[in-house]
Order: C-alpha cells, then structure tokens, then sequence
C-alpha cells in the first residue's frame, strides 16, 4: 500500500479515508490512477451508491454509481440485515486492498472475477472459488468466529484479506497458464500437477493432517493439501509480502539486519522501487523487517506478526509464482485475459 496524504494540508491519510481531519476536505479514491484525491468547497467527490451503507469512499465512474469494487460483488445482504451489511462493509474494505494489490501488478483484471459475499447465518456457505467467482463466509468478518476456527484448524494467521488473496490466486493460476504451455509446465513442475483428485486430497488432509516436514516444503499446512491449495496459498504470500514491502517503504520504515540489502534510505519511501522488484530482490528487505515486526509485537506481548518461516524450497515456489506474474506483461496486445 501506498502512502496518501490531504492535498490541501499535507496530513496523511488512510486508503479508507473520505476527509480529512484536519482541514476536512473531501477524500476519494480513484481506481484507474489508483491514488487518493482530495476535494475542498463546493468540489466535492461523487461518492460511490455504497458510501452511506458501507463506507465506501471510492469515486464511482458516473454519479450515483457502484464504484469498480463494489460492482464486482454479485450477491450481497439485503440492506435491512444489519449483521449482515456490517460484516459486508468489513469484507468490502479487505477487497478494496485486494483490487488496489492487483492493480499494483501486471495482472489482467477481466469480466469473470466476480463475488459473493453471503452471510451463513441464513443459509450453508462455503468461502470458495469457481472460474472467477469467489464465494466468501461474511461470518470470517465476525473475530470471535475467526478466531474460533484459526484455533481449531491450528492455523497461524486467518484474515478477510488473506482469504480473498488466497482464492483470487486459484483465478489466477487459469490467467496466468492458460496461454502458454510453457508456464503452465513451469507451475506444475514446482507445485505438482494440480488435476489431481482434489476430494480424495481434501479428506487425506482432514484425516491425517499434513505431512510431518510440511514447513520445509510449503508455505502452510493447507499448502500441502493440494497443488492447487499450494498455489493458492503461495499466490496469497507473494501479495502479502509485496503490499507490506511497499507500505514498509513507503512511510520510510527500513530495517538494518545480516540479510538486509543495501537500500538508500532518501529514496525509500519511493514505492516503484519494489513495484518492479523481483521476489528475491525484494526478500532481502522483507526478511529482517518480517524478524523486527515480530519483535516488536513480542515486545507488547503479542503473537508474531508474521508467523512463516520461507525455506529455500518456499521461496523456489514464491519466485515462480511472480515470474509467472511478470511474464503477463508480456502478454501479446489484444490477446484476452481468459
């Protein structure tokens, strides 16, 4: 992420923000530039048709509009569920950063990507993907429900935004192989082919747990369910990592440590400087900030931040996937995303 600031006064602002606290001007985002623009006066922003309902504070391209990431969201709660519309506007905002992470990367965005945010409490859902349509639980907005099933699956880190970057990489794996043989024996030579039996992997995992050496050869113990899931999660991790190396950057935090890269701080907070970086450029930075962010939370008593040790065989997987990415901006003019 970015760092933004109030035109008008200089104060920071969030990605969230739809004023300033300072001077009050008026705040919107601007999806096709991608950077936050400041109104003052009677100049104020058409605010996206999901403004009042879910904070939305992204500029829509006609008056009284959905915005780009909200016209993305087929089904929703009905606006007179009020659990569901507050679990909505907390699962939209973890979708903003998603659409603002793959805007970051030369990654196709095309018609197929579409979502369902559906609430359990009235019906089974299961958070998903299917050709570009993900399907999201909005109980996972709910923390006490998230928390119950990060502890009773075991898992280390489960977030809204984590579920989103894992299920848009499954989207992602079709667009990025689909067109070329070559990239999709690249994938499948480090992930492992993933047309395996998927049903019969799901209930190996669930009956047996992962493999005994699962963290010296995937990202998460999910990851070793499947290829597909190995994909998925490692996709997730790339995006993890490259947002918080940019927003790292961007507001000047540098870590020194023994894998630290040589990095001129006048120019840190310069965030095109990671945008082109490769995985392994960027590992020398993200390494020693991932060990004093922990650090820091230990400090305050808190469980790591970044709780993923990335093992030579880890980071293999995490360079292939954003080769992958880099090489879909090669992608002949014209040739569609699907």
């Amino acid at each position: 992420m970015r760092a933004f600031a109030c035109d008008n006064c200089g104060l920071l602002a969030s990605f969230e923000s739809t004023s300033c606290v300072r001077c009050n001007a008026g705040l919107g985002f601007a999806w096709p530039e991608r950077e936050l623009r400041t109104f003052t006066g009677d100049d104020q922003p058409p605010r996206c048709q999901n403004a009042a309902l879910i904070d939305c504070n992204w500029i829509p391209a006609t008056t009284g509009g959905l915005c780009f990431s909200c016209a993305r969201t087929r089904t929703r709660p009905a606006d007179s569920d009020a659990e569901g519309i507050t679990h909505l506007a907390r699962a939209e905002t973890a979708k903003r950063r998603l659409f603002f992470d793959l805007g970051e990367l030369p990654l196709p965005i095309d018609d197929r990507l579409r979502f369902d945010l559906l609430s359990s409490e009235h019906e089974p859902v299961t958070t998903g993907h299917a050709d570009g349509l993900i399907t999201l639980d909005l109980s996972e907005a709910d923390d006490a429900h998230r928390a119950r099933v990060k502890k009773e699956l075991g898992e280390p880190y489960r977030t809204l935004l984590g579920h989103f970057r894992h299920e848009v990489g499954h989207f992602y794996f079709t667009v990025l192989t689909e067109h070329d043989d070559a990239q999709l024996a690249r994938a499948r030579e480090t992930f492992g082919d993933e047309r395996a039996d998927y049903r019969a992997a799901l209930e190996r995992h669930y009956r047996d747990g992962p493999p005994p050496d699962w963290e010296q050869r995937h990202v998460s113990a999910y990851a070793s369910m499947h290829p597909a899931e190995d994909w998925a999660e490692t996709f997730a991790h790339l995006l993890h990592i490259r947002a918080t190396i940019q927003t790292a950057a961007a507001f000047g935090v540098t870590v020194t440590g023994p894998a630290a890269g040589e990095l001129d701080p006048a120019n840190v907070s310069a965030p095109e400087l990671f945008q082109d970086a490769d995985l392994r450029t960027l590992l020398s930075d993200w390494i020693p900030l991932g060990y004093a962010l922990n650090e820091i939370n230990r400090s305050m008593g808190q469980d790591d931040l970044y709780p993923f040790v990335l093992t030579p065989p880890v980071i293999e997987k995490l360079a292939c996937v954003d080769e992958l990415v880099a090489l879909s901006a090669e992608r002949p003019a014209g040739q569609p995303a699907r």
